[in-house]
């Protein structure tokens, strides 16, 4: 009988041990995450026939593409997700960018800025990178409702430090970790967020240590010359020699900054961050109403400008198909991608999904590899494919 018992209690035993241990009270903790424990249950008890085709076709996807490969799905009607390596770090690039306009309209919110005040573009502003903002002339006022808007949905490196600068950086970072607690998620598995000028001096910092005291116009010269000779141009920059360099080149300098955990998540983290952005509406968290929280017209102006995105067409959304609105957000770096958001099928498909997985769902999955783009983009739109096909996001 004494063998029986124990023979049954054995796997309550190894269940339990599976907690994980943020689920126990902390009370020196800022953030309240007592509803951790909830991402245990789906994670662990509550998986739809779907998750093994999707694991299939990830794995097919992740030998073609020859990197690495993560990806993180919840239904935020249902609750349950799906991981694949979403638990691990990752450099998260330009997905940054959604806490920084969460924390511009929190402000909003608090009426200590409005969308149409105008700050001054500064000649030490500019960073090199995609967007307009690099057109306009030192001394111009730009309103925040531009810089937002470019920031999002074409990834404007220059309007993002502009709004970091205006909110502050430490505020930025209490939003993100803010909205993961607000979801149930772990607010330290994303790393400290940071200026985008202050990753260039990171990554080149990993080169040189005097890197770190150029700035966004310097950066944007050496942006002129071909990945391979970045680090001679440095070196000519510095008036130094490349021997006395601490990498060899300039994919170790970055894997050496990402190592350093600025702008680095898990993938599931940046989900929770996501999900903070749609369950209040739907009535899903009552923490996600409290009064340093985003209220929900907040929340619905940033799906509003993260639906208009229009870089990474060939991405996520290329593959989830029509009928599928996506409300997302990508980044890019060296050798590393990536593309999230929440999706949504549109009315005329929800009369016909099954209503049991009608979504939406966060979707987030980011990609480091081969240094071609069109590599990653190929990658991406075959996840988003096998999402649809595994039926993932309701009835393919």
């Amino acid at each position: 009988m004494a063998l029986a018992l124990l023979i049954v209690a054995l796997p309550i035993v190894a269940l339990l041990n599976v907690l994980p241990a943020s689920a126990q009270a902390d009370e020196t903790n800022e953030y309240d995450t007592n509803g951790y424990e909830t991402n245990w249950y789906y994670e662990v008890d509550k998986r739809s026939t779907w998750q093994g085709d999707l694991t299939a076709r990830l794995q097919a996807i992740e030998g073609v593409f020859g990197g690495q490969l993560g990806v993180y799905v919840q239904n935020l009607s249902t609750g349950e997700a799906y991981s694949w390596h979403a638990d691990d770090p990752w450099y998260l690039a330009s997905l940054i960018k959604v806490p920084v306009a969460a924390q511009v309209l929190a402000e909003r919110q608090a009426g200590t800025l409005t969308l149409d005040e105008r700050l001054t573009l500064a000649r030490s502003d500019f960073v090199d990178g995609a967007g307009p903002t690099n057109w306009h002339d030192p001394g111009t006022p730009i309103s925040i409702r531009y810089l937002m808007e470019q920031m999002i949905t074409v990834s404007d490196n220059t309007a993002t430090d502009m709004l970091i600068d205006r909110v502050g950086l430490a505020a930025v970072n209490a939003r993100a970790r803010r909205m993961i607690a607000a979801s149930g998620g772990d607010p330290s598995e994303i790393g400290p967020i940071t200026k985008l000028v202050g990753v260039r001096q990171g990554i080149y910092g990993q080169l040189h240590p005097d890197a770190r005291a150029l700035g966004g116009m310097d950066f944007m010269a050496l942006r002129q010359h071909a990945v391979s000779q970045r680090p001679k141009a440095l070196a000519r920059a510095l008036g130094v020699s490349t021997d006395t360099f601490a990498q060899p080149d300039y994919d170790h300098a970055f894997d050496a900054y990402e190592a350093t955990g600025e702008n680095v998540g898990t993938l599931s983290a940046y989900g929770d961050l996501l999900a903070s952005l749609y369950g209040a509406q739907q009535g899903l968290s009552q923490e996600q109403d409290g009064p340093d929280n985003l209220d929900a017209e907040q929340r619905q102006a940033l799906l509003e400008v993260m639906r208009r995105t229009s870089s990474g067409k060939q991405r996520l959304k290329a593959g989830l198909g029509e009928g599928i609105n996506f409300a997302h957000k990508t980044g890019t770096q060296q050798r590393r991608s990536c593309d999230a958001g929440i999706a949504e099928r549109e009315q005329a498909q929800r009369e016909q999904a099954d209503i049991s997985a009608d979504g939406p769902w966060v979707i987030v999955s980011c990609m480091r590899g081969p240094a071609a783009l069109s590599t990653h983009e190929r990658a991406m739109a075959s996840v988003g494919e096998a999402l649809r096909r595994s039926g993932a996001l309701g009835r393919p």
